[in-house]
């Protein structure tokens, strides 16, 4: 039985710290210092200040982790699939055990709130429980090539897969980049982001109280310009599953290139709302809430546009920046409905395209500006921004800004709504709302994105797979399309006799 999250929060706020969290990298199934003893500090993002600190790697540590995972691979592929399979379901409890733990960890790490980091860890121990279940269900096919030959296809594991996490995600991300992996018999190197370690080195100790050998799941801590760009270029990974910026994104294919590893992208977005003018005004200004100002906006695919249509454009903005004005915000651990920006340089970020948006004469509805936690502590929060009726070229529409801001562009029907929504180099996801199921239809078939839900911006899970196009990336996590990264296939023909003599 776990310690309750009013416990360790209590405990917390006492101490300034918590006990015995993980520091080191974890490697060959145990707690490493880096080879170079490095350390870097971690801060809380609510309070703005370090609360502990963890080893700092660099290519020496992410080589040994490796050879690791490497040595370890033998062992992982030829064990039977079903046993695969009791070892991710057997992680899904154990992740649901250490419910509070994980969850306060991942608010003193990222900075959102608590009931946020609550429904990710149930996010998380959900993706082993669904992967746990195909282990025992990748099968080839057989060939139709004659009846003098006998032709099958098999699939086999990749070898050694890397993981770079990003910071605003980390359970979740590692959860759905992790487990196929593990499904499809590869090993994994995770390398998470250097402000939000400590739920992916809980993981791999759970996994191994599951049952998972040692080696199999490797954790290497430090920055990507140390670890991340050793991880990519690494002639022994096979893979890489990147999330992040398209900018590091390019210098990970790049490296990866070198030794013609296979990579997925997931990069960034500046996914749209489409309200239709017949939208459940409501429902819609909800939905709108929710896609932007969750996790402060700091969501590859947060819907950080509304497209609305200008018969409603007032009535919709007005109903979204009431509820916008009743955002609390504040420290993840008290309560708040919307928790802190993950560091002082994305906060600066964030406020210098506000800037940027006030200075050139756009119209700040509310927020707008950087605010403090009314029950102390200098951390890092942006009040939730509307900017209202912005131009298509504006860099508030353009570009990722990766906070709470909402960006608003109004159009003159469903066809000029359609072209809004695909007027960036971006195309992670898209949300459409209104009563009209055949024009939702034929606008999702026309949008230029990886996902797009209709009345019901964060409808789907684990079984939908997920990703993007243009800027946003390639290839597919989640679902079981994302096992295919994983996998590769085998072709056997045999030669046999027409006939028996």
């Amino acid at each position: 039985m776990t310690a309750t999250t009013d416990a360790y929060a209590a405990r917390y706020f006492e101490t300034g710290t918590l006990e015995d969290i993980p520091s080191g990298h974890f490697i060959d199934g145990a707690e490493y210092p880096s080879v170079e003893g490095g350390m870097m500090e971690i801060a809380d993002p609510g309070l703005g200040r370090v609360f502990t600190a963890v080893s700092a790697g660099d290519a020496a540590d992410v080589d040994r982790a490796v050879r690791s995972a490497a040595w370890a691979f033998d062992e992982w592929r030829r064990m039977p699939a079903f046993q695969r399979g009791r070892i991710l379901g057997a992680m899904a409890t154990k992740i649901r055990e250490n419910r509070d733990l994980l969850a306060v960890l991942e608010v003193l790490n990222v900075g959102k709130t608590l009931a946020e980091a609550t429904a990710k860890v149930e996010t998380a121990a959900r993706t082993f429980e669904y992967y746990a279940g195909v282990c025992d269900k990748l099968q080839g096919d057989s060939l139709p090539i004659g009846f003098e030959q006998i032709g099958f296809s098999m699939l086999e594991p990749v070898g050694v897969v890397a993981q770079i996490i990003p910071w605003n995600y980390p359970m979740s991300t590692f959860a759905r980049g992790v487990a196929p992996a593990l499904a499809a018999g590869c090993c994994v190197v995770a390398k998470p982001a250097e402000t939000t370690p400590h739920t992916a080195l809980i993981f791999a100790r759970l996994l191994v109280e599951a049952g998972l050998p040692p080696g199999v799941c490797n954790v290497v801590l430090g920055e990507g310009a140390s670890v991340g760009a050793a991880l990519s270029a690494h002639p022994d990974v096979a893979h890489v599953t990147f999330t992040g910026s398209p900018v590091t994104g390019t210098r990970v294919m790049q490296a990866a290139a070198d030794h013609f590893a296979s990579v997925t992208m997931e990069l960034g977005g500046k996914s749209p709302v489409i309200a239709l003018a017949d939208c459940d005004i409501a429902k819609t200004a909800d939905g709108v809430i929710g896609a932007i100002f969750e996790n402060a906006g700091q969501i590859c695919s947060a819907g950080s546009r509304l497209v609305v249509e200008r018969a409603i454009h007032a009535d919709l903005v007005a109903a979204v920046v009431d509820r916008a004005r009743a955002i609390t915000v504040g420290h993840g651990l008290r309560g708040n409905r919307m928790g802190a920006i993950n560091s002082r340089r994305q906060m600066d970020r964030i406020l210098e395209f506000i800037d940027t948006a006030r200075a050139g004469g756009d119209r700040i509805l509310c927020g707008g500006e950087a605010v403090a936690d009314p029950k102390g502590g200098d951390g890092w929060f942006v009040a939730p921004t509307v900017i209202d009726d912005l131009p298509p070229d504006s860099p508030c529409v353009q570009e990722e800004i990766f906070g709470p801001v909402l960006s608003v562009q109004v159009v003159d029907g469903p066809a000029d709504a359609l072209r809004a929504a695909n007027g960036t180099r971006y195309g992670l996801m898209a949300g459409i709302y209104t009563r009209d199921v055949s024009a939702a239809l034929a606008i999702a078939r026309d949008l230029k994105c990886g996902q797009v839900t209709i009345n019901d911006y964060w409808g789907g899970g684990v079984e939908v797979p997920f990703g993007g196009v243009g800027h946003s990336g390639f290839g597919r996590e989640k679902g079981l399309v994302a096992l295919l990264s994983y996998l590769r296939t085998k072709s056997i023909v045999a030669r046999v006799p027409a006939s028996l003599s």
